[in-house]
């Protein structure tokens, strides 16, 4: 400010442009500028204005979209990449992860809390084939409701259903809908020691359709992560956004799980979605017939549900 006072005093002074110019090092158009300013406003027209336009038609995130971002990290506590897929999941905007970190970097919002550490890394691991190994579960809502959980261990392809309770009958029903929907032969399904899927009649209706019924020891969730990991992805995108009571709940959910196997970009994946993984695999994925013919009969059997009773049994064997 205090050099524009002494080109605009020069200039009063000399009355030339030029050598004002050439004495000073700027052009004609910036002195111009400044006198023009000088003379409309003294003193404070010499402070540097903003540049920002005044219009920016091109312009990707306006108010409401940030206010929408923001909200959208506050209430959800969503990541940059979740965040990107629920915008365009709810609200039809489609933005890139670099701008979604300068709208939450504005607000003081680019990062999360630090999660504590983990002790051992865990190993990881995926069946090359789909249908090799499904991971089933069940978790509760609400009272009065429950969701099943199906999910495939190599190419991540869901099925999820609501049933009023955690029983066997519930369970058969789920299993049913599971292989119809599963665009692959399912050869292993894995659970936890759930009661509802020990009932003699799931394994037995598991033997007919020749699959392989094999539960995890006690106390071991982490051998069936992948279905955990994708019911706490339901319950942050899907219940997070709906009114678990609302008379249509169940359609809702079958929208979402199409959205998650046809839409969701996995990080698991290279970023692919599960049908696209399925597509990848398509020619080495036996079809049902082939897993009759490779499934053996003599070495399936109804399972107890208590570990050291079937460890004792199968020594007996």
């Amino acid at each position: 400010m205090r050099r524009r006072r002494t080109w605009i005093a020069a200039y009063r002074e000399l009355g030339d442009a030029g050598a004002v110019c050439r004495r000073f090092g700027i052009s004609r158009p910036t002195l111009r500028k400044w006198l023009r300013r000088y003379d409309a406003d003294g003193d404070a027209g010499l402070a540097e204005r903003s540049r920002r336009p005044r219009q920016s038609p091109a312009r990707k995130v306006g108010e409401s979209e940030a206010e929408l971002i923001v909200r959208l990290r506050r209430e959800r506590r969503l990541g940059v990449k979740r965040l990107r897929i629920e915008l365009e999941r709810l609200h039809g905007l489609r933005l890139a992860a670099s701008t979604l970190h300068k709208v939450l970097a504005r607000q003081g919002l680019s990062a999360l809390p630090r999660k504590r550490r983990v002790r051992h890394m865990p190993k990881r691991y995926s069946r090359p084939v789909p249908g090799e190994r499904v991971q089933l579960d069940s978790c509760k809502i609400r009272p009065g409701l429950w969701q099943f959980t199906a999910i495939d261990d190599c190419s991540r392809y869901l099925v999820a259903a609501l049933a009023p309770r955690r029983s066997a009958a519930a369970a058969l029903t789920f299993l049913e809908q599971t292989f119809e929907e599963m665009p692959f032969a399912v050869q292993r399904v894995q659970t936890d020691r759930g009661t509802e899927f020990f009932a003699e009649a799931v394994q037995r209706r598991l033997m007919a359709w020749s699959v392989k019924f094999r539960p995890i020891p006690p106390r071991s969730p982490h051998l069936n992560g992948k279905v955990e990991r994708a019911q706490r992805t339901v319950l942050e995108e899907f219940w997070a956004t709906v009114d678990s009571r609302a008379p249509d709940v169940a359609d809702q959910l079958s929208q979402w799980v199409h959205h998650y196997n046809w839409h969701r970009p996995h990080e698991g994946l290279g970023g692919l979605c599960p049908i696209d993984r399925v597509c990848e695999r398509a020619g080495k994925t036996p079809i049902w017939a082939e897993v009759a013919d490779t499934y053996d009969a003599t070495n399936e059997r109804v399972q107890v549900r208590e570990h050291a009773v079937e460890m004792a049994l199968r020594q007996l064997k």
